[in-house]
C-alpha cells in the first residue's frame, strides 16, 4: 500500500538534535502526529529521560521545541505493508535538508536501524549521525529501560 507521510516537521531555530523515524505508523498518520501508537514507547522514553508528563499533542510539540530537539522522518512516501518497516519500499525521503539549513543541528539520531540505514543512503552530512534502537514495542529486545539507558545519550547533545 502507498503510504504519504502527512505530518510537518517539529523544529525551530533553536533546534539542536534531529530525532528521525522511518515512516509513521498507521495510527500516527490517522492522528497526525508523530509515535502516536499507544505501544509505541518514544513518548515515555521523553518522559523519563526529561522528568516531565506529556498528555496532549500540544504539550508534546512544546516539550520538543522547550528542548530543542527537531523530530521528523526520513520517509516522505513508500509502499509498506501496515506499519512494517522490512516491507518499506518504493522510498522517496523527505526534504530533510530544509531542517538542517534552517535550524543547528548538532547531532542527527535515528530511531531505529531501518532509520539510520535510509538516512544514510539518502542523505551525506558532517553532522554526527547516531543509531538509537526503535522505540516500537515491536522491539522486544529493547526493555524500557534499555531503551532509556540508550536514549540518555541525546542529553550530551542539548
Amino acid at each position: 500500500m502507498k503510504a504519504i507521510h502527512n505530518i510537518d516537521p517539529i523544529y525551530d531555530k533553536n533546534s539542536r538534535i534531529l530525532i528521525l523515524g522511518s515512516m509513521p505508523s498507521i495510527v500516527s498518520r490517522e492522528v497526525k502526529f508523530f509515535y502516536a501508537h499507544p505501544q509505541n514507547r518514544f513518548w515515555t522514553i521523553m518522559e523519563k529521560i526529561f522528568d516531565v508528563s506529556l498528555s496532549s499533542i500540544d504539550q508534546k510539540k512544546e516539550f520538543l521545541l522547550k528542548y530543542n530537539i527537531a523530530l521528523w522522518d526520513v520517509i516522505e512516501s513508500c509502499e509498506i505493508v501496515g506499519s512494517n518497516d522490512s516491507s518499506i519500499r518504493e522510498i522517496v525521503p523527505n526534504k530533510i535538508e530544509k531542517v538542517l539549513a534552517y535550524a543547528p543541528i548538532q547531532c542527527i539520531f535515528c530511531s531505529g536501524k531501518k532509520s539510520y540505514e535510509l538516512f544514510n543512503k539518502f542523505f551525506k552530512t558532517d553532522i554526527p549521525v547516531i543509531q538509537l534502537p526503535s522505540s516500537s514495542s515491536a522491539n522486544a529486545a529493547y526493555s524500557l529501560d534499555k531503551l532509556i539507558e540508550c536514549y540518555k545519550i541525546i542529553l550530551e547533545y542539548l
